[in-house]
C-alpha cells in the first residue's frame, strides 16, 4: 500500500506518469488537475480544444465525468470492455459540471474501462479514473517502450515500467449516442 498512496498523492499533486496500456504508452495524470493536464497539453503540443481520454479500471470511477446513461447504454458500453485485448472508447455526452479542460470543445467526454492488467491497476490502486492520452507530441509516432518515453519526456513524467498490450491499433472510439465510430 505505501506504493499505492505514494502514487496518489504524486498525481494529487499534479505528477505526470507515462504507462503502459493496450496498444502504447500513454500519458496520465489526476483528470481533477487543471495544472497537470496543463502539463500534458505543453509536453504534447497538443491544443485543449481538442478533449482527452479518461480511462479507469471500472464504469464507477467514470461516472461523475458523464451525463447519467440509460440502463441499455451502460450495458452496450460494459459489454464492450468485456475481454477485449484492444481497447474499446465511448464518447459519452459529459456531465454539467466536467471540466472543459477535459471535453475541449466537446460536449462529449472519451472514456474507456481497460482490461490491460497494469492500466486497470494504476486506476484501482490509486482509486481515480486517470487522463489516457498517447505519450507523444502531437501528430507524431506514440511511444511503445519505457525507452522511447525517457526519450521524448526525460525527467518530466514518472515512467511507470510494463509492457503495452500487444494490440496493434489504438482503442476504437464509437460515439454512444448515434453509435458511429469515429475510429475504427
Amino acid at each position: 500500500m505505501p506504493v499505492a498512496r505514494g502514487l496518489q498523492k504524486f498525481l494529487k499533486s499534479g505528477g505526470v506518469i507515462a504507462y503502459p496500456t493496450e496498444s502504447i504508452f500513454g500519458l496520465g495524470c489526476d483528470p481533477d488537475n487543471r495544472g497537470a493536464v496543463q502539463k500534458i497539453l505543453r509536453l504534447k503540443r497538443r491544443p485543449q480544444r481538442k478533449g482527452l481520454i479518461l480511462v479507469a479500471d471500472r464504469l464507477a470511477k467514470l461516472q461523475r465525468y458523464i451525463a447519467p446513461l440509460s440502463a441499455s447504454q451502460s450495458l452496450q458500453m460494459q459489454q464492450s470492455w468485456q475481454n477485449r485485448a484492444r481497447g474499446h472508447t465511448w464518447l459519452a455526452p459529459a456531465a454539467k459540471h466536467c471540466p472543459k479542460w477535459l471535453t475541449g470543445r466537446h460536449k462529449t467526454l472519451a472514456v474507456r474501462v481497460s482490461n490491460h492488467a497494469l492500466t486497470a491497476g494504476l486506476s484501482r490502486i490509486t482509486g481515480m479514473a486517470l487522463v489516457s492520452t498517447s505519450a507523444n507530441r502531437s501528430g507524431c509516432q506514440p511511444a511503445k517502450t519505457t525507452r522511447q518515453c525517457r526519450q521524448l519526456f526525460g525527467g518530466q513524467v514518472r515512467i511507470i515500467k510494463g509492457m503495452t498490450g500487444g494490440a496493434s491499433k489504438p482503442s476504437i472510439i464509437q460515439d454512444l449516442a448515434s453509435g458511429r465510430i469515429i475510429r475504427p
